[in-house]
């Protein structure tokens, strides 16, 4: 994972979720309280709103990427590029200003009058934008977008992806589409990615973005600092019915477990409360070894621990550097610990046979008639208890090498668990 310079401020597994407030000048934008068209009060809602509170960068956007309003051209969005320009030489604390836009005209030219960062909300559609940004030497987020202008984050298909995950036995999910997605037409070397949580299309649905946000680990996998803008969507609230003003406490859940699951930046318009419950996701989030290599002869040798918990998240890695097979790779790569109970003897022996063969490691308790209470809280099972150890792989293979021994009971079992963990 690479750690992006942003105008002084480092963005990376090293270094603490950063925070970017919005400011919006434009009419149209739906959360009022960040939408100015005044640059001295602009300014002074930055100042109080974003930075005092703990901002590290402030996001400015020209125009609502509402899909129910008709897109700004480049002109239309210059033409408000005063406005943003004049409130950032207003304000008077320190922070990283990021300009939104999808024109690689209105970037250049923020960036040119002082704007440090860009956010592209329609992923590089176009292609002018990765030269611009790698001219002035800046960062800039790349959301998940089709390579089309006029609907920044519509990702529905991946017919148009630049990549194809032919011949793998895995069913594909939304996240999937998202994550080739990203991958079009390349990154700089100081790309940070955005998964797109939201309702940027009609066909887009709740569970999508719950998908997304389930697997947001794999998107470490493209080797990019991530952002994800969460405040008070509609995926959270659905789960609790909150309406949008009652929905900060859920946002500031899901802030803590995207953090936790590797999210680098979070974009919010609650600055104050969601930089606490970044950190809370960071100081909890898994330690990973990062460092130099410990041998006498290592010489540049880097290490680094990859986040990985699941067989998806070890294929984007494998995929990242060009590896061959790397579906088989990754079902071989993450050890699972799964728990029987209620289990006969017969049926103990059989799994235990069958681990051997499969090369699984089955650990069972002591033969007993005793209830024994479920892993899962449920019902207390009667008979004996065994732990399986392996990869997800081998876990799989033991519902075809047990035999009829264990039982329908235990077949029924390892069925289930082979369709869970394959």
């Amino acid at each position: 994972m690479r750690t992006v310079d942003a105008a002084g401020l480092d963005i990376g597994d090293e270094h603490p979720p950063r925070i970017m407030g919005v400011l919006n000048v434009s009419k149209e934008s739906p959360y009022d309280p960040s939408v100015f068209d005044d640059p001295g009060e602009a300014a002074g809602y930055v100042d109080r709103e974003l930075i005092d509170q703990g901002a590290d960068i402030v996001d400015v956007g020209l125009e609502s990427a509402n899909k129910r309003l008709d897109v700004l051209s480049a002109e239309e969005e210059l033409e408000r590029l005063d406005t943003a320009v004049e409130t950032l030489e207003s304000v008077s604390g320190d922070a990283v200003f990021s300009i939104e836009t999808r024109y690689h005209e209105v970037a250049e030219e923020a960036l040119s009058r002082g704007f440090d960062m860009v956010n592209d909300i329609c992923g590089f559609a176009d292609p002018e934008m990765p030269r611009v940004c790698e001219d002035h030497d800046v960062a800039v987020a790349k959301m998940a977008s089709p390579p089309d202008l006029t609907r920044p984050g519509a990702v529905e298909s991946v017919d148009w992806a630049a990549r194809s995950d032919a011949g793998r036995e895995r069913s594909r999910g939304y996240a999937d589409d998202v994550y080739d997605a990203l991958a079009l037409n390349g990154f700089t070397d100081k790309t940070i990615v955005d998964p797109a949580f939201g309702g940027w299309s009609e066909e887009k649905t709740l569970g999508d973005d719950r998908e997304t946000f389930r697997r947001l680990r794999e998107f470490r996998g493209l080797g990019y600092p991530i952002l994800v803008s969460i405040n008070r969507k509609n995926f959270l609230r659905e789960v609790t019915g909150r309406s949008t003003e009652e929905a900060l406490p859920v946002s500031l859940a899901a802030t803590s477990m995207a953090v936790e699951r590797g999210a680098h930046v979070i974009r919010t318009h609650d600055v104050e409360e969601t930089k606490d419950a970044a950190y809370i996701g960071h100081e909890f989030a898994r330690s990973r070894l990062r460092g130099p290599g410990g041998g006498r002869d290592a010489g540049d040798v880097a290490v680094e621990e990859l986040d990985v918990t699941t067989t998806r998240e070890a294929e984007r890695h494998l995929d990242r550097i060009g590896a061959e097979g790397s579906a088989a790779v990754a079902g071989d790569a993450v050890v699972r610990v799964i728990e029987l109970s209620g289990l006969s003897d017969p049926a103990v022996g059989a799994l235990s046979t069958a681990a051997v063969e499969t090369g699984v490691t089955a650990v069972a308790d002591g033969a007993t008639a005793e209830p024994v209470a479920s892993a899962d809280g449920g019902e207390p099972a009667t008979g004996r208890r065994v732990l399986l150890f392996g990869t997800p792989r081998r876990i799989s293979a033991l519902e075809d090498a047990v035999d009829d021994d264990g039982g329908d009971a235990l077949s029924d079992a390892l069925g289930t668990i082979a369709a869970a963990v394959g």
